[in-house]
């Protein structure tokens, strides 16, 4: 008997929120018309746009670009997104409230739903402090996504203990946070910890080795979905009729988050931007000059992968 957070829960609806790849021209200035493209695509897919996240280069833009972001993703798909709250520091800053609500303010006056990006400053608190930090921010900020970060996708991630993750539930203003530790025995220990503490708290796993997560009760908010928002909506309504095509759909789409995050794993974004140049989505299959890259033989991998998706959904 599997104990109650690793139960099935089939027919459930799966609210999904997809980050959304800042895709490059010929030249490395950004590609705004086809990022527009990117954007209506993941809406009119029925996710969630988010943006100014790991997937969209956010920790190496500049302010300037990162305001455009959001202004052009107001544009697309009005209210409806999330966006990272990131904070640039270095190794041994201290934590800096103002410089996160500085960061969340043009987030929320569009309408977005920021989502409280780990920083040195952020996680070099202990779990008690990290905790303590999100309570500060939920006092001029009305609601917001926390987040989990191992550090296989940034040197300055951090995962934290059950007891801290407990004191985030217990913030109002804290509305669910993002998972992504790639360890599906911590996201089940959060899952039941929600389903005792808060169950309207949404457990966003960020797990792309295992999307399947969400058939035991989490969200999403993955960059894997990048890929082909369209293929993860399809999977999700699925899901909700409790239809058992979904189990061949859910397998080719692991299968492509298990080879594009193999390591190094910041190196997906190089894939992403591949897939979607082969699927006619983007310009170029190029990625931001300081991300890592894969070898030009991914593309034979990604377009066989591509032909099952387009196959089933």
């Amino acid at each position: 008997m599997l104990p109650p957070s690793k139960k099935i829960r089939p027919g459930r609806r799966i609210r999904g929120m997809s980050a959304v790849l800042l895709p490059l021209a010929p030249d490395d200035s950004i590609d705004w018309g086809s990022y527009r493209t990117l954007l209506a695509r993941t809406r009119e897919a029925g996710l969630v746009p988010a943006v100014n996240m790991d997937t969209g280069y956010v920790q190496l833009l500049d302010d300037d670009t990162r305001a455009r972001v959001l202004e052009t993703t107001h544009e697309v798909v009005g209210d409806a997104f999330v966006a990272g709250a990131h904070v640039a520091d270095e190794a041994g800053a201290l934590w800096d409230r103002d410089a996160y609500l500085r960061r969340i303010e043009p987030i929320a006056s569009r309408g977005g739903l920021p989502v409280i990006f780990p920083s040195h400053g952020l996680c070099g608190l202990d779990g008690a402090a990290w905790a303590g930090a999100h309570a500060e921010l939920a006092r001029d900020v009305d609601r917001f996504i926390a987040f989990e970060l191992g550090a296989m996708f940034v040197p300055y991630g951090r995962i934290y203990d059950l007891d801290a993750y407990e004191a985030l539930l217990s913030i109002p203003q804290c509305v669910g946070a993002k998972h992504s530790s790639l360890s599906r025995l911590l996201e089940w220990d959060r899952l039941a910890l929600r389903d005792e503490k808060r169950p309207d708290f949404l457990v966003l796993t960020g797990n792309d080795l295992a999307i399947d997560m969400v058939m035991y009760g989490s969200d999403y908010l993955l960059g894997l979905s990048a890929f082909a928002p369209e293929a993860f909506a399809a999977r999700d309504r699925l899901w909700e009729r409790e239809d058992p095509r979904f189990y061949e759909l859910n397998d080719v789409l692991q299968y492509l988050g298990c080879f594009a995050f193999r390591r190094p794993v910041p190196a997906y974004k190089h894939d992403a931007a591949m897939f979607l140049h082969l699927r006619g989505r983007i310009a170029t299959d190029r990625t931001h000059p300081d991300a890592p890259k894969r070898p030009v033989g991914d593309r034979a991998v990604l377009e066989e992968i591509a032909s099952r998706l387009e196959a089933l959904a």
